[in-house]
């Protein structure tokens, strides 16, 4: 009996967000929509500013860097997710439950980033639009987004090559819907100290210093509006703006809660919660208000249809 409470767990079962049968069917059909019109929007929005000439600025590239990130942490996160609704056991392998952290753990890293990269290159455009080509070039715009896929790498590599130390024996049930980092602490029966100091240094390292430079850019952006004398001019930015504070609210907001903030402090229930935010909604809520809300971006998928289906004219 001794030994079989130490033979190593080789595959997990996930949980789920939640085990109410009646909301099985309606949750299956929310989350798959949500899935698909993230994927296909956020794939839309990379070709479409890839062919058209005139989205070809740092700003776009942020942007199609941003689809990109959204359209595969959605990947990562929600298939799986979706089995939960349509299986009695949502069974994951042991390395495809660390794979799935591993590229989770990228992903949401390089959007903390990407965000506050964005950030910055609104407020360079707002603050110094006659030096914005030259503050903002190719290659600055290049470096950041190799900076921000760089840092994401970094932190889910660390993550990971310490978790894969760890001796899982107690359990092999993941009280979430995938595979993240303190949920698979719980499991582990060694010692998850290190693990612990780790992911409070780089949770207080992401979200923090990105947030401060959201905060930062958005501050000193909204004193730049200020002397606009245009009062339409200024309406217009102020909308533009609040739009984007919702989203990097929501965002930063429900990762603060999950990743900086005691385990006695909250439950798993509302840990699962708070996941589907950041997961989930965040990805849709970057599509529609970085995207679809932008007048550019309408105007270019205007004139693609055009060209795509002429019309005739007698």
């Amino acid at each position: 009996m001794e030994e079989l409470n130490h033979t190593p767990v080789a595959e997990f079962i996930l949980a789920g967000l939640t085990e109410n049968p009646e909301l099985q069917l309606p949750l299956f059909l929310i989350f798959l929509s949500v899935y698909l019109f993230t994927v296909v929007g956020n794939l839309g929005m990379i070709v479409l500013i890839l062919i058209s000439s005139q989205l070809h600025t740092p700003m776009y590239y942020l942007l199609s860097s941003l689809s990109f990130i959204d359209c595969c942490q959605s990947t990562v996160i929600v298939p799986k997710m979706l089995l939960n609704f349509v299986t009695e056991k949502n069974v994951i392998l042991y390395p495809e439950c660390i794979a799935q952290f591993y590229f989770f753990c990228t992903f949401v890293v390089a959007e903390c980033h990407m965000l506050a990269a964005m950030a910055y290159d609104r407020y360079v455009a707002i603050s110094n639009p006659l030096l914005y080509k030259v503050t903002m070039s190719y290659q600055v715009c290049l470096l950041m987004v190799a900076v921000v896929y760089g840092i994401g790498l970094i932190s889910a590599t660390a993550h990971t090559v310490f978790l894969l130390r760890l001796f899982f024996c107690k359990a092999d049930k993941i009280n979430h819907y995938f595979c993240d980092l303190f949920p698979l602490l719980e499991l582990s029966c060694s010692s998850t100290f290190i693990n612990e100091i780790l992911a409070l240094s780089f949770s207080a390292f992401n979200i923090i210093v990105p947030a401060m430079t959201i905060i930062g850019s958005y501050i000193f952006s909204i004193i730049s509006i200020l002397h606009i004398k245009s009062s339409g001019g200024r309406v217009k930015a102020f909308s533009t703006y609040s739009s984007h504070i919702l989203a990097v609210a929501i965002f930063f907001g429900s990762t603060t809660f999950m990743y900086l903030q005691p385990s006695s402090v909250s439950s798993m229930d509302q840990w699962k919660v708070s996941s589907v935010f950041y997961t989930i909604v965040v990805p849709v809520l970057n599509l529609m208000i970085y995207s679809l809300r932008n007048k550019d971006v309408k105007v270019a998928l205007k004139m693609l249809l055009q060209k795509m289906f002429p019309q005739n004219k007698e």
